[in-house]
């Protein structure tokens, strides 16, 4: 079993898309993470209509990789709702969860995204993300935090 398996198999049982009202739904979207240790770490969306609390399944998987590990380095994602991705952009993170990414670590910019499953097509962030408005930015408070 490849990491691509093992990442698939962490991820697919928290796929039961369901309403938590009429306002709420949850788990029609999950990913898995694979951290910088190598630890693998699952999230599922939450979204509610008023457009206050929206969180993708990708974010949730970093808030806890974050959570449980500190980490902010994801060296690959699987999203994808009822099948593995597919091609195109059916396992493609939304551009919030790209932004969040990149701004968690200019590392994530080698993060691997996968494209198609049964191909093993992948794309890095980078690839999505190639003129990041936010590089310089980052290089600085990195450069910053080697300081102190």
């Amino acid at each position: 079993m490849d990491i691509w398996d093992k990442l698939y198999e962490s991820a697919k049982d928290l796929y039961k898309p369901r309403e938590l009202s009429d306002f709420v739904y949850a788990n029609h979207v999950v990913a898995a993470i694979e951290g910088a240790d190598g630890k693998i770490y699952t999230g599922f969306c939450l979204e509610a209509t008023s457009g206050v609390f929206h969180l993708c399944a990708e974010r949730a998987a970093m808030f806890n990789m974050y959570q449980e590990s500190g980490q902010v380095i994801a060296k690959r994602i699987l999203a994808f709702r009822d099948k593995p991705p597919y091609g195109g952009s059916s396992g493609m993170p939304c551009g919030a969860c790209r932004e969040f990414l990149m701004q968690c670590s200019l590392e994530n910019s080698n993060t691997e995204i996968m494209v198609d499953f049964e191909t093993r097509e992948i794309v890095t962030l980078e690839e999505l993300m190639p003129l990041w408005w936010g590089t310089e930015r980052q290089v600085q408070w990195e450069e910053n935090q080697e300081d102190h």
